[in-house]
Order: structure tokens, then C-alpha cells, then sequence
């Protein structure tokens, strides 16, 4: 990747904006937990106010990196369609001619089955290549191979 910022696909976007909802969400209802004195109380107290200080951080650090990753797709501007890249959703025939449309994304953060990571094999083989181009990689299972059929969200 060139460090610019990378754009994502409407998918990706819709994910990540969900998720940072989810998350403000959870820190609404973690901070409301806080008491304005965590000096009163037993140790037991004390301990479950610091665990939920914690999820706070790690809730703040969560929340900033999906607001600096949305900051930049909005900077990149939408996935290129001529040609993969990070973001692209790119439709593919494999070898046994069944096809996928898949999203290639900068990691594996998502659980989403159609991402494909872009320093995968797969990824890699696809960056750069545009529609009818064919391209070979490996797998656990051996070299394998596929062929761009589209690039760009799918027709509805």
C-alpha cells in the first residue's frame, strides 16, 4: 500500500459506520457505569471501576482508529473501477468456474467472508490487474487461479 489514503467500498463503509455507533453507544453506557469518586468503596469496587476505565481506553482507541480510517476513505474518494485496488469490489471466476464477488481490504479487522486481505495471495495477484485479466497465486492446496469478471459493486 502507498500510505495515502485508501478509499473503501460503500459495503466497508456501511460496516465501519455501524460499528463506530455500536461502540458509542457502549461507551455511553460504560462511562454512565463510572462513579465521580472512585476512592469510595472496598477493593472490589475499586478493581471493577479501573476494568471499566480500561474498556473505556480501549473503547476511546477503537472509536478514533474507525473515525481516522473513515477521515481518510472520505479523502481518497470511492474505489477505482478500472482497476483493483484497496477497497474494490472486484467479481471473479475461479478455476472450477464458480464466482465471487469479493471486497479487497487493507485487514482482516471484519469477519466477513467476502474480504480479502490486499497482502493475501489472492489480494496481491488482484491489485493492479482490470477486467478479463488472469492471474495465478498460491494457496495451502497449491497455485490457483482466477479471472477478473468485473470491478465495482455488482447490479442489484
Amino acid at each position: 500500500m502507498t500510505g495515502d489514503p485508501e478509499p473503501i467500498s460503500a459495503e466497508a463503509r456501511r460496516a465501519l459506520e455501524q460499528e463506530l455507533a455500536d461502540l458509542l453507544d457502549e461507551r455511553r453506557m460504560v462511562a454512565g457505569t463510572l462513579k465521580d469518586n472512585p476512592e469510595v468503596g472496598d477493593q472490589a469496587d475499586q478493581a471493577d471501576e479501573l476494568q471499566r476505565v480500561n474498556q473505556l481506553d480501549r473503547l476511546d482507541r477503537r472509536i478514533a482508529d474507525i473515525t481516522e480510517r473513515l477521515r481518510q476513505a472520505e479523502l481518497a474518494g470511492p474505489a477505482r473501477t478500472d482497476v483493483v485496488g484497496v477497497g474494490s469490489t472486484v467479481t471473479v471466476r475461479f478455476a472450477d468456474g464458480s464466482v465471487e464477488t469479493l471486497q479487497i481490504g487493507e485487514g482482516a479487522e471484519a469477519l466477513d467472508q467476502n474480504l480479502v486481505t490486499a497482502d493475501s495471495p489472492l489480494g496481491r495477484a488482484l491489485l493492479g490487474r482490470r477486467t478479463g485479466d488472469s492471474v495465478r497465486y498460491d494457496t495451502p492446496d497449491g497455485p490457483a487461479s482466477a479471472a477478473v469478471e468485473s470491478i465495482g459493486e455488482p447490479p442489484t
